[in-house]
């Protein structure tokens, strides 16, 4: 990812409950998903990110979503929340 520090700045919410509650409320500005997180939750997010018309962006695997949240275990998804 290019802007792994973006990630660690912004404010995000990192987990697959989380980033759709984040989504469904209407407060996401972008989504990362990794493309390698298992399908089942993925198309959920992938669905709710169109229905919301939320920016969606892929990762190539869960450890680089991981790293660029700052964590040091891997991320299925994450969510950046917009600026209230």
């Amino acid at each position: 990812m290019s802007n792994d520090r973006g990630l660690q700045d912004a404010h995000v919410k990192i987990g697959t409950k989380q980033t759709m509650r984040i989504v469904e409320l209407g407060r996401a500005e972008e989504v990362y998903v990794a493309e390698d997180a298992d399908p089942r939750l993925t198309s959920k997010i992938i669905a709710l990110c169109n229905q919301y018309g939320v920016k969606l962006t892929y990762v190539d695997t869960m450890d680089n979503l991981g790293k660029a949240c700052g964590i040091e275990v891997g991320a299925a998804m994450a969510a950046i929340e917009r600026d209230s």
